[in-house]
């Protein structure tokens, strides 16, 4: 695997079959891991963190989550059984929604059953609300409350280097799907007017590849949707 560096914070690892992207953000000692896959391939993703230093010297990094759904979420366990491993203090984050479905592990609303699994559920440490700021070192992420693919889905947006994670909210030309357990689209229509006017220099979708082009990604979205 290949990671993609985005300068100066972030780097990118392609989700392997079904998985969803993974997403380390980094600076100083401090870092966040935006989703974590199904768990099926944890050791791939771990692989290319060890290899390229990824995790030197972080002393505490948060896992969060960008929504419920197990493609997103099955590998949170391994993931801080690893870190703390290597001595990093771990913390669960998500939207307050998204934080009571990882809690309460309903197969159905998580998804876990369409990929033969059960998911573990697990306490989250930081519930999360639109607005929110995470502090990373010495950089910041604004928490965006984007319902629609579900009622607990979130971006996260750093404004210094205009960066957005989008989860499964919006891809390339796309958008997440709202026939899945409290999806909805009106309330995904609601999210990208929300989106639409912010100041982007790179989109990091859920899954596929980024995203270069905000403006012109939204015409295509539109295109897809009609106007909204």
């Amino acid at each position: 695997m290949i990671p993609i560096e985005i300068p100066p914070n972030t780097i990118m690892l392609r989700g392997i079959g079904y998985d969803s992207n993974v997403y380390l953000f980094r600076d100083g000692k401090e870092g966040v891991i935006i989703d974590t896959g199904t768990g099926i391939y944890w050791h791939r993703y771990f692989e290319v963190f060890e290899r390229e230093g990824y995790l030197d010297d972080l002393e505490k990094v948060t896992i969060l989550n960008t929504h419920e759904h197990f493609d997103h979420t099955g590998g949170n366990r391994k993931f801080r059984e690893l870190l703390e491993k290597r001595s990093i203090e771990v913390k669960f984050a998500a939207h307050r929604l998204t934080a009571d479905a990882i809690e309460k592990g309903d197969d159905y609303v998580i998804l876990s059953y369409a990929y033969g699994r059960r998911f573990m559920p697990h306490m989250v440490d930081i519930k999360l609300n639109d607005g929110d700021i995470i502090e990373v070192g010495g950089k910041k992420l604004e928490v965006i409350h984007t319902p629609g693919h579900t009622a607990g889905s979130l971006c996260l947006y750093e404004p210094g280097e205009k960066i957005i994670f989008t989860g499964d909210t919006l891809f390339k030309g796309t958008v997440g799907r709202t026939d899945l357990p409290t999806g909805s689209i009106e309330d995904l229509i609601e999210s990208l007017k929300k989106l639409r006017h912010l100041d982007v220099y790179i989109a990091l979708p859920g899954h596929g590849k980024p995203i270069a082009n905000w403006k012109e990604n939204f015409e295509a979205i539109k295109k897809a949707l009609g106007e909204f």
